[in-house]
């Protein structure tokens, strides 16, 4: 059917006929629904249904009731009739979730603020004094900043963690609200890339989905007319992702701020500093509620990790640090 497997999945079913031959299959990766495809002689007779249904009763045995899925625009349709709404749409991606207001239910739960009001979405993996920096310049130039920390745990440091340094680094910048990002800031790491053609283009698929929601939903719920990032002088992905979010959201009201990043501070070299077994090295490079934590959890001890680019697990561009 034209799908490419790309790993991910941890439940899978499979539709068969009484000979036994595979007629479509569907799986299921966290809480997002992936690789469903049925053959050509069962469409129009319920085998997609069939397979949907399978994996939403697992998902709910599971815990799991709220559901994600991505797929081509042309299908919105079919996963209509399946009982998904759609999140947001963009030429190439149409994001979908079992609720007709998930995506709603969400803005309702976060504080507003008040007069000119800008934000931030950053991973703080961990937070450090460019983090810091950013916020600060960042809630001067507006009356309220919103700051979102990437809700998924996919991290050197976990979400409590992420969360809990950045509420206390930024304790005293009092136009500054802190939230989770919740399930609606799509990240690289859940971004599937398996029904694209073109895997060249799923990175800016991914991009131009995320703020393309950013952008029609998130803002204009909030209020946010400025978004603020730092430069990127180490990470070609964020850079890519910046110069998109430049042309983006311009088009819908939003001014992207972009702030000159203070020289040679990066998440990176407090996580390598880490492994390497010298966190001592770190304190240089973050404010001291962090360095307090680091050397309170790891002390000498170096854990057994792997660092690339952008941590131990891939992370989304404009996800500073």
């Amino acid at each position: 059917m034209g799908l490419r497997y790309e790993g991910g999945a941890d439940y899978t079913v499979f539709l068969t006929d009484e000979d036994d031959r595979l007629l479509g299959t569907g799986s299921l990766s966290g809480n997002v629904l992936k690789y469903i495809a049925v053959d050509d002689s069962l469409q129009g007779e319920g085998g997609a249904a069939a397979i949907v249904s399978r994996l939403v009763q697992h998902a709910y045995l599971s815990g799991r009731r709220k559901l994600f899925l991505f797929t081509k625009p042309r299908n919105e349709f079919l996963f209509r009739s399946l009982g998904f709404f759609p999140v947001a749409e963009t030429q190439s991606v149409l994001f979908m979730e079992n609720s007709r207001r998930g995506l709603q239910n969400w803005l309702d739960s976060l504080e507003r603020g008040e007069g000119v009001q800008g934000a931030v979405v950053a991973n703080c993996n961990p937070f450090t004094l460019g983090h810091l920096y950013l916020m600060e310049r960042a809630a001067s130039m507006v009356d309220t900043l919103h700051v979102f920390i990437v809700s998924e745990d996919r991290s050197f440091f976990s979400f409590e963690e992420r969360f809990m340094l950045a509420k206390q680094g930024t304790a005293h910048i009092k136009n500054l609200l802190l939230h989770e990002s919740g399930d609606y800031m799509i990240s690289h790491a859940t971004f599937p890339t398996y029904f694209l053609k073109d895997r060249e283009h799923a990175r800016a698929a991914n991009a131009e989905l995320d703020l393309v929601l950013f952008s029609e939903r998130i803002a204009p719920a909030l209020g946010i007319t400025k978004r603020f990032v730092g430069t990127e002088p180490f990470s070609p992905l964020t850079r890519e992702y910046n110069e998109l979010m430049k042309a983006v959201l311009p088009r819908y009201g939003v001014e992207v701020v972009e702030l000159e990043r203070t020289g040679g501070i990066s998440a990176t070299l407090v996580r390598k500093a880490i492994i390497e077994g010298d966190p001592g090295a770190a304190k240089a490079l973050v404010p001291e509620t962090t360095f307090n934590y680091i050397m309170k959890k790891f002390g000498a001890e170096a854990p057994d990790a792997e660092i690339t680019e952008a941590g131990t697990a891939p992370e989304g561009p404009d996800r500073e640090g």
